[in-house]
């Protein structure tokens, strides 16, 4: 009997002593992720948009410029098309085929954007045919002799060939020697005029420092 007794305490006290160190172990958490707020996410995006979008730029190729370029002038943001504007050479704009480089207007990076609220009325070369100087603002030169149909969508596109047909002579290759012109071209829109009512939006680029410049924009269309 008196070692059933000390069996029974022996039991007991070690009981005690398993269930003390459970209660005195300490728990293990796992460890938890910083929770990241929409704040946060968006602040994120918007410190990395701009480098984002200058690389961009920066990698566009040739034709993929030109076409950005037709876009933003479709737009009629000269905000943005001031940024492909050659940074020394600004860029010309000619009326007609026949580059004339003491007549057509040349306006910088900085003139272009300002030029487009502007009502100034300026001078920007001769009317074929008539010889009647043209005498517009520019938004009004823009609406004439620079996006007068939606090149955008043009019929035909060719790099380096002029594709409509005229009596002007192209002096394009001698004005601008070392740059690329990509042709936006429409065959006509009346078919009373056989042809003769075609429209091209020449946009001319130079490359410099691996990047594609803006250096002419030649309005095209048949002459007599």
């Amino acid at each position: 009997m008196k070692y059933l007794l000390i069996f029974v305490a022996a039991i007991l006290l070690a009981s005690c002593v398993e269930t003390e160190r459970e209660v005195q172990e300490p728990v293990q958490e796992e460890p938890t992720e910083p929770i990241e707020s929409s704040e946060d996410r968006s602040q994120a995006e918007d410190d990395e948009s701009p480098e984002e979008e200058v690389s961009s730029t920066n990698e566009l190729g040739l034709e993929e410029t030109a076409d950005h370029i037709v876009t933003l002038l479709r737009d009629q943001d000269m905000e943005a098309l001031a940024g492909f504007v050659h940074p020394t050479k600004g860029v010309r704009f000619s009326p007609y085929g026949h580059i004339k480089v003491d007549e057509d207007k040349v306006l910088t990076t900085e003139q272009l954007d300002e030029f487009w609220t502007d009502e100034t009325v300026y001078h920007w070369g001769y009317f074929d045919g008539s010889g009647e100087p043209i005498e517009k603002t520019f938004r009004d030169y823009y609406n004439r002799f620079v996006y007068d149909h939606d090149y955008a969508n043009a019929e035909e596109t060719a790099v380096n060939e002029r594709l409509g047909d005229g009596m002007m002579i192209d002096n394009s290759d001698e004005i601008y020697p070392d740059a690329d012109v990509v042709d936006y071209y429409f065959s006509g829109f009346e078919e009373e005029y056989d042809g003769m009512d075609w429209r091209s939006l020449r946009i001319v680029l130079e490359e410099q420092d691996e990047k594609w410049y803006l250096v002419g924009i030649i309005h095209d269309e048949w002459t007599i």
